[in-house]
């Protein structure tokens, strides 16, 4: 995935942003007819779909463990259903995170399937009938898809990046918005505001305005002693780079640099053998996040080899509210209850 440009985050996008406005109005037209009138599938299930309104980097994944993790203490079985970006074929797939590496799942789900049955699949429907028949969850937590219009949603919350907010509030390419936000705000149910910032707050501020509830919550990294004050050198193909950077300096790490990569990057063999020459030249241990890790393990044996001298900074979405995970996971089973019970319209 390419890395979103700049002027995406730049207040009404100036001149690149104008340029773009005949392309984004064809892209919101078509994105938004698909929201209006897509063809939403029952699941059979209550689901929860964790989305953003715009592309990459908002904290999707985090949110959705921190979810099915609150919805487990609460005695409720609990299923994911991914996309799985990146991996090679699009027919539904459970996900074994010791026999399947990025390649075949994606990276993301294979964070998904340590805590709870997950599957991939390109076909949202086909996918949450194959997580029914084969797991037989309570509850499917629904990691992205909130667009693509495929499957009936209970609730949809929404997760807003606090630094970078809704960016310049225009719709690709020439913004960061995956479709028009009055019509993403009719769809939703419920936001996430994710750290501090103005930008998070102003989101916030019209989610409100739209009738949404608002949820905040922050990112945490491990606290663990082994990070202070050690040397590293970071990588990571994520879509926003400075989290990782922020992350490392919260729990002491002394940065000696970062190298990021595109979004889901599959790394190379001599990427690998640079970045491990590197950290050696400048007498760091390597460092990378869990999403990077999951992406690299699997993908052969010199790569479990590099890893091993790897450090893994591991992150927790917490929310502000503690109770609040539970209280959206018990709202999406509410309703799914309430829509069973509710006769169909003639």
């Amino acid at each position: 995935m390419i890395q979103p440009p700049g002027f995406w985050w730049d207040a009404g996008g100036g001149l690149p942003a104008r340029a773009l406005a005949p392309a984004a109005a064809l892209y919101g037209a078509v994105s938004g007819r698909r929201l209006r009138r897509g063809s939403r599938v029952e699941a059979g299930l209550p689901v929860l779909c964790v989305g953003n309104f715009t592309v990459g980097g908002a904290g999707k994944t985090p949110t959705a463990l921190a979810l099915g993790r609150a919805a487990i203490e609460a005695g409720i079985k609990v299923g994911y259903l991914s996309r799985g970006y990146g991996r090679d074929g699009t027919a539904p797939l459970l996900v074994d995170p010791k026999h399947h590496g990025a390649a075949q799942a994606g990276d993301e789900p294979l964070l998904l399937a340590a805590l709870a049955p997950t599957v991939v699949s390109a076909d949202r429907a086909a996918g949450a009938a194959l997580l029914r028949a084969a797991a037989a969850p309570d509850l499917l937590i629904m990691d992205d898809g909130f667009q693509s219009a495929r499957l009936a949603i209970d609730l949809a919350l929404l997760v807003v990046d606090g630094r970078r907010g809704l960016g310049n509030g225009r719709v690709l390419p020439a913004g960061p918005l995956r479709a028009p936000l009055d019509l993403q705000f009719s769809h939703a149910d419920a936001v996430l505001v994710v750290g501090d910032g103005a930008a998070g707050e102003a989101a916030a501020a019209r989610a409100a305005a739209a009738g949404l509830s608002v949820e905040r919550a922050r990112i945490a990294a491990e606290a663990a002693r082994s990070w202070a004050g050690r040397r590293v050198l970071a990588f990571c193909g994520i879509a926003d780079p400075e989290k990782f950077r922020r992350s490392l300096a919260e729990v002491g790490a002394s940065l000696a640099g970062l190298r990021a990569f595109p979004d889901h990057h599959p790394f190379t063999r001599g990427q690998l053998a640079d970045l491990q020459r590197e950290a050696e030249a400048v007498g760091a241990v390597l460092a990378t996040t869990a999403k990077d890790h999951a992406r690299i393990r699997g993908s052969g044996a010199r790569a479990a080899e590099f890893l091993r001298a790897v450090h893994v900074l591991e992150i927790e979405m917490r929310f502000v509210d503690r109770e609040a995970p539970r209280r959206l996971v018990e709202a999406a089973m509410a309703r799914f209850s309430a829509r069973r019970r509710s006769p169909s319209p003639a």
